[in-house]
């Protein structure tokens, strides 16, 4: 089937192979027979922590031990609710080598979010970071949570650092008491009296993964993601990126939560024999420090993280030699920081430049790259390898000529199994068309060339990307719409200095009120309480009444568009004062070069 499908990209493949050979086996199946060829090689760095392949499988393999030894089986659901730990990916590979399935889930969910990640996955053993504990515990009594293991991110810190953590953040923490809970090292002891075999002959198909994305329409929903998915998108990665090769430090600061990090920065990684430099938290103001000390090869990242490496002072002076990868994902990079940021790598001493991928969560994160030695200005890249991509009439599976907009849709091995206990939205995602291929509507705008270029151009679906974490408005307008005084609201993204977007929520009050300060308080104390911090609103309005469309919808585009032509009428207003300053201090030259920029 797959040849009648058109593939102009392929002439802009080099040494890249067209199409992979793929094993029947699970994702710690893969990493264990490329490590017997690296065992040597250092597979992951935390805080100076250095441990080779050798020593990770060890690790796993005590993990999985202690999986057993509580009771953990084959299919069932470990939630992992770790930030970049080394607890975190050795429990992720040891629940895939005894054919368990890991949930995995931002530790700084809200306590409601945590519940219903924990509900709708079926989850009987959880992973947790210490700090998020307590948000565990208030909603664990509510789930069929059997077993919490919780874990400190001192845990595999070299010791000299372990007092430094306690005295600054970790005397901080302070855990509630639980009799299912049980901490890593107690954990650990458990594997040790498990001495039986261990079945870990699991295949493709198997489910390996849930991790949690907004889907086609904007609310969260948990993807399956099988074995094939993820080994899939490993050799894709390692055979697309091009530049790759065993030994390479890849700084891991995407999270293991999400599709990016797990996929690209852990599991392609281990599976080509590079370093994973793991960092729970990511400070940009500190980055400096962090490239400085690590000297990684390989930098993935969100367009927000780059935009502050260029505003950051502290970068002055530094070469960047050992740079020779630069990735961009999780939202769109826009040509202008490309063109800026590839001029600061060139100042900065790096050979390479920056290239932007494309991808979902319901393909295990990227699908489409920019070729190593191929880039047009304001394309995604071209299609990996046995991954078929075309642009379809929205709403429709009619195939557009090239030059046309309309939805991006994906075929290939490492699209989804389907949204767990979802069968209603699996199937308006995933669907079967005339050529016998299943399709994922990805509820993208976008447009191919006609060599295979494929560009973004905007969402479909209701979702906003706020420093590459998706945010959805619908979860944020329900919290609002809980207030007793809400009659409505409606949540947009806005232009962010840093975020690049953020959510702006607008408010009707069912009465109008000489309180509102103390019911906006009210409002964002509800927000807080039951939503994720990187999906807080950064802006609240309230307005007599909202724009509707003529069927009775809040037509939140105009709100949209009200916001984008206030942001360029700041920016002008700007212009206009620097303006009128220079004009005023009589510098003709400035004044000539303001204008002509």
């Amino acid at each position: 089937m797959a040849k009648r499908i058109k593939t102009p990209w392929y002439k802009f493949y080099d040494d890249e192979k067209e199409h992979l050979e793929y094993p029947d086996f699970s994702a710690y199946k893969l990493i264990e027979y490329t490590a017997s060829k690296h065992l040597n090689n250092i597979s992951y760095n935390y805080y100076g922590n250095k441990k080779t392949y050798h020593e990770f499988l060890k690790q796993i393999d005590e993990v999985a031990r202690s999986f057993k030894a509580i009771g953990v089986k084959a299919r069932d659901v470990v939630s992992i609710c770790m930030p970049n730990t080394p607890e975190g990916i050795i429990s992720f590979y040891a629940a895939n080598k005894i054919g368990a399935i890991a949930s995995m889930i931002h530790p700084l969910s809200a306590e409601n979010e945590i519940k219903h990640y924990l509900t709708v996955s079926k989850t009987e053993w959880l992973i947790t970071i210490d700090f998020a504990f307590n948000k565990v515990n208030h909603v664990v009594n509510e789930t069929k949570v059997k077993r919490i293991i919780t874990v400190s991110v001192a845990d595999s810190m070299p010791m000299y650092m372990v007092p430094v953590y306690v005295a600054t953040k970790g005397y901080k923490i302070h855990l509630e008491r639980n009799k299912k809970q049980i901490s890593w090292r107690d954990f650990i002891k458990l594997g040790k009296e498990y001495t039986k075999e261990i079945d870990d002959d699991f295949k493709g198909k198997e489910i390996a993964a849930i991790l949690y994305s907004g889907g086609t329409t904007g609310t969260p929903k948990g993807v399956k993601l099988t074995n094939l998915n993820l080994n899939a998108s490993a050799m894709q990665n390692f055979e697309h990126v091009a530049c790759l090769k065993s030994k390479d430090k890849v700084l891991a600061i995407m999270p293991i939560f999400h599709g990016f990090g797990l996929s690209v920065c852990i599991h392609c990684v281990q599976y080509f024999g590079g370093e994973s430099i793991l960092l729970p938290q990511f400070n940009a103001k500190t980055f400096d420090k962090i490239l400085k000390k690590y000297e990684p090869n390989v930098l993935v990242g969100v367009p927000t993280l780059f935009e502050a490496m260029t505003n950051n002072k502290n970068f002055n002076h530094m070469k960047l030699k050992y740079l020779t990868c630069v990735i961009s994902g999780g939202d769109s990079l826009s040509i202008e920081l490309k063109k800026k940021f590839d001029v600061w790598l060139e100042e900065h001493h790096s050979e390479t430049t920056i290239r932007e991928g494309y991808g979902l969560t319901e393909c295990c994160a990227a699908s489409c790259f920019t070729p190593l030695n191929y880039y047009r200005p304001g394309s995604i890249g071209i299609p990996y390898p046995d991954t078929y991509y075309k642009i379809v009439e929205d709403g429709t599976e009619k195939e557009v000529p090239y030059g046309t907009e309309g939805e991006i849709v994906i075929s290939g091995p490492t699209v989804m199994a389907g949204y767990i206990r979802n069968k209603k939205e699996t199937k308006q995602t995933l669907r079967k068309h005339k050529d016998g291929r299943i399709w994922l509507h990805t509820g993208d705008e976008g447009m191919m060339d006609e060599d295979g270029f494929v560009y973004f151009k905007g969402r479909l679906k209701r979702m906003i990307i706020s420093s590459g974490y998706c945010v959805y408005p619908n979860n944020i307008e329900n919290v609002i719409d809980s207030h007793p005084a809400v009659s409505m609201s409606c949540v947009i993204g806005i232009p962010h200095p840093y975020k690049v977007t953020a959510a702006k929520a607008f408010i009707v009050l069912k009465n109008k009120s000489k309180e509102s300060d103390i019911i906006l308080s009210e409002i964002k104390q509800l927000v807080e309480k039951n939503l994720s911090r990187f999906s807080w609103p950064v802006a609240y309005e309230f307005r007599d009444e909202l724009p509707k469309t003529l069927v009775g919808k809040v037509a939140y585009n105009v709100l949209m568009h009200e916001e984008l032509m206030k942001s360029k009428k700041d920016t002008w207003d700007k212009e206009e004062d620097l303006l009128e300053q220079v004009e005023d201090d009589n510098n003709d030259e400035l004044l000539d070069k303001i204008k002509e920029d």
